[in-house]
């Protein structure tokens, strides 16, 4: 079964709808799976304090100006519903919160994803558990137990998933990658288990794919010198592409394991071997 990979829009849209078309086009062209935005009510994610804080942004002064002002409304998601259909490609989100969650079942999607930041949130995981869609769990800021917990909690619910490596540092220098981990996973759990890569570049996903992994996210951007705290860890399209292609490539070359002689080695063995037995 081929990777599952997944192009990561999250806010690198920058609340602009005609730049998040842009995007799913990218994915699409570059052959990704889906592409995967994040939903948040601000009001359950942030405090009154923390909204009403200071920030400079391009839409006002204030926490609450930027963070409204990169989330998409039920409109702004009906057009990105319907420009997936018409472009082919499967859209999800990572919802943040319970109101998110519940938002997000106005679209029917066939996948969920539980952000790194939320594997804690026990009442949040059970909710999602609850829906039955297959899931992406990342594992970033966990360590087994934690993991362990939402485990259980899928699997009591007898809904489909799968975990992620993933690293929630934006950029992860390549020394933190890990990639082990996804080993680690796969034994303790004995279930599928992906890597969501916030890196720049493509060697460390790469390599994630040579480990076994079943899905492979990363963030995208049309310009990495956009607004946004995760562009600087975002592939533009030209990575995207050579990363899928890479990535196809690898799978390819992956092979079966079984050591024989290859069909297409023997002419070579006659020619070499010819004072010995051939294949």
């Amino acid at each position: 079964m081929s990777i599952f990979i997944i192009g990561e829009v999250g806010l690198n849209h920058n609340g602009d709808v005609e730049i998040a078309k842009k995007m799913i086009d990218v994915a699409k062209e570059a052959d990704c799976d889906a592409v995967k935005f994040q939903k948040r009510d601000i009001d359950s994610v942030y405090t009154e304090d923390f909204l009403d804080a200071p920030r400079e942004s391009p839409w006002g002064h204030t926490q609450r100006d930027q963070k409204a002002g990169l989330e998409f409304n039920f409109e702004q998601y009906k057009v990105i519903d319907a420009y997936c259909k018409v472009v082919g490609i499967e859209w999800f989100c990572s919802s943040w919160d319970i109101l998110s969650l519940q938002f997000l079942r106005q679209f029917n999607l066939k996948y969920n994803k539980i952000a790194s930041a939320m594997v804690v949130d026990s009442n949040f995981v059970k909710a999602m558990a609850q829906e039955g869609r297959y899931t992406f769990i990342s594992t970033g800021m966990s360590d087994l137990s934690m993991v362990e917990e939402v485990v259980e909690i899928f699997r009591s619910a007898k809904c489909p998933f799968e975990l992620m490596h993933c690293v929630s540092t934006y950029p992860m220098p390549d020394e933190k990658a890990n990639l082990r981990c996804i080993s680690t996973l796969q034994q303790r759990f004995g279930c599928d288990v992906g890597y969501s890569g916030h890196e720049v570049g493509v060697a460390i996903s790469c390599a994630a794919v040579s480990m076994g992994i079943t899905s492979l996210e990363r963030h995208i951007t049309l310009d990495r010198t956009m607004y946004g705290s995760d562009q600087s860890a975002s592939l533009e399209p030209n990575g995207l592409r050579m990363l899928v292609g890479s990535v196809r490539k690898i799978e390819l070359a992956m092979g079966d394991g079984v050591v024989r002689c290859d069909k297409d080695e023997i002419a070579c063995s006659m020619k070499l071997r010819e004072r010995y037995h051939s294949c």
